[in-house]
């Protein structure tokens, strides 16, 4: 008699893998210039550079500005306009409001939370999760005389989790920018 046993192959899968990321050390430097009324710090390994084409056409204001973080391949695109009318202020939080929700088709969740800095700046800031091209949204204003809409994105078709580190790095840089943000008179 003979006696034979057939043994099961046991699927093992494969761990998944991430890209390596390296963080990069940084330092704080002021973002200043003669032709924008306001001012923050940001992380130097982020490049300030002028908007100088928006679909093509000159930006509706000169301190419309590209946070550049070539080290990520990302940017943070940053909006300002002046208020001149009373109804203006409304509409650019109806705007951004709009831009931020445009969004919700692919995000799991958007957190809205409220910017009360000073009696100076105020805004929301829009926190998305899930596979959406932009991570992190916000606008600052005075409520009087300005306006800044900011929002984040990478240039890239990786998954979501590959870019979860990078876009928690990168979102602690953003509130320092947030937190040391002044308007200047």
């Amino acid at each position: 008699m003979a006696l034979s046993s057939c043994k099961e192959s046991v699927f093992t899968p494969k761990p998944r893998m991430y890209p390596k990321i390296s963080f990069p050390e940084f330092t704080l430097v002021n973002y200043e210039t003669p032709f924008c009324p306001f001012t923050f710090q940001y992380a130097s390994y982020i490049k300030p550079i002028k908007d100088t084409s928006f679909f093509g056409e000159k930006p509706l204001n000169d301190c419309w500005l590209n946070l550049q973080m070539e080290i990520f391949n990302g940017t943070i695109f940053c909006s300002y306009l002046p208020i001149n009318k009373s109804d203006e202020l409304t509409k650019y939080i109806k705007d951004s409001y709009k831009l931020a929700r445009e969004h919700q088709v692919k995000a799991n969740f958007i957190d809205e939370i409220p910017i009360h800095k000073s009696k100076q700046v105020n805004g929301m800031l829009y926190n998305l999760e899930g596979p959406t091209a932009s991570s992190f949204q916000f606008y600052l204003t005075d409520s009087t005389k300005h306006f800044l809409r900011a929002s984040l994105y990478f240039n890239a078709q990786t998954r979501q989790d590959s870019l979860q580190p990078i876009i928690e790095f990168v979102k602690k840089d953003l509130m320092t920018i947030i937190n040391s943000f002044e308007w200047r008179y």
